[in-house]
C-alpha cells in the first residue's frame, strides 16, 4: 500500500498548495489590491500576481484530481459516494470541479476577455465581486478539507 500512501502525500501536498494560494488570494491580495496598496493600477497589479499564482494551482488541482480518483479506485472507495455518511467526499469533488472549472475554462476564457475590457473606475466593482467570490470558494474548501480530514478518522461514523 506504499502507492496509496505516496499517492495521498502528494494529493495533500496539492490541496495544501491549491487552498493555501486561495486563501493568500481571498485575504491578503484582493483586499490590497482594493484599497490600493498595490498603487493605482489595480488590474495590472492584480494580473501580475495571478499570473504568477495561476500555473501553481493548475498544477496542483490536477495532481489534486488524479491522486484523488487514484486512491477512489486503488481503495475501491466508490460506494462512498452513495452514502450521506462520507459528505466530505462529495464535498471534496464539488470543490475541485468548480476550481477546475474556473482555472480551465472561467479564469481564461471569460473573465481574461472581461480584464481587457474593463477600465480602472470599474475595477473596483470588479474586485468586489470576485473578493465575495473567493471569500464563497474559500469557505467551501476550508469546510471540504476540515470535513475529509475529520470523516477519514472517523469522525462522525455510525458508532463513533
Amino acid at each position: 500500500m506504499i502507492d496509496v500512501t505516496v499517492a495521498r502525500a502528494f494529493h495533500v501536498l496539492a490541496v495544501v498548495i491549491w487552498i493555501g494560494g486561495v486563501a493568500m488570494a481571498t485575504t491578503v491580495v484582493l483586499p490590497s489590491v482594493l484599497r490600493g496598496d498595490l498603487g493605482e493600477q489595480k488590474l495590472l497589479a492584480f494580473r501580475a500576481i495571478q499570473r504568477r499564482f495561476v500555473w501553481q494551482a493548475r498544477t496542483a488541482v490536477i495532481i489534486v484530481g488524479l491522486t484523488g480518483i487514484y486512491m477512489t479506485a486503488r481503495l475501491n472507495l466508490w460506494s462512498r459516494f452513495q452514502s450521506a455518511e462520507f459528505w466530505w467526499m462529495h464535498a471534496m469533488v464539488l470543490v475541485w470541479a468548480i476550481f477546475t472549472l474556473m482555472l480551465f475554462v472561467v479564469e481564461p476564457f471569460v473573465l481574461r476577455r472581461q480584464v481587457k475590457q474593463t477600465d480602472n473606475g470599474d475595477a473596483d466593482n470588479k474586485f468586489r465581486r470576485m473578493r465575495r467570490m473567493h471569500q464563497i470558494l474559500l469557505s467551501m474548501s476550508l469546510i471540504a478539507v476540515a470535513g475529509a480530514v475529520a470523516g477519514s478518522h472517523g469522525w462522525m461514523s455510525p458508532g463513533n
